[in-house]
């Protein structure tokens, strides 16, 4: 097979190049055989092409690998797994929040709260006050009205 994978009828050796030809040695332009492995890549690694990791034609079908990308032919168990996964975030997320609401509504309640003692503290020293002014008004009404029965 040739370069773009057209069929070539010389498949030994290029027309204008000899076999003992020291100058520009050229390549052949024989297809390996299916048991040999085709070199490629900057180093020359070998690369192993396999059907299941490449796609195939077969009665006029094509059939991918699967990838990432390829998810419209996801397996419907690992679909649902992921939606499973996906509402459990979305519930850790609404539960996050509602802790932080809860936080925040204790916090409120906690402060109110010190501001109604402080409220009633205030409020006992104000009755403290005005009960010792009215004792001490109250002693000085006491020896009023002696005179006159």
């Amino acid at each position: 097979m040739g370069l773009f994978g057209h069929h070539s009828t010389d498949s030994t050796t290029t027309p204008g190049s000899s076999s003992n030809s020291t100058r520009s040695p050229r390549r052949s332009n024989a297809e390996p055989t299916p048991t040999e492995s085709r070199r490629s890549g900057l180093f020359g690694s070998k690369r192993n092409e396999s059907p299941s990791t490449t796609a195939s034609v077969s009665s006029g079908s094509i059939k991918h690998s699967s990838s990432i990308l390829h998810r419209n032919r996801e397996d419907p168990s690992i679909s649902a797994a992921r939606d499973q996964v996906t509402a459990a975030e979305g519930a850790e997320k609404a539960a996050d929040r509602a802790l932080v609401a809860a936080r925040q509504s204790v916090k409120d309640a906690r402060d109110h709260v010190k501001k109604l003692e402080k409220e009633a503290a205030e409020d006992a020293r104000l009755a403290r006050i005005k009960q010792d002014q009215a004792a001490s008004i109250s002693k000085r009404a006491k020896p009023l009205g002696r005179h006159g029965h």
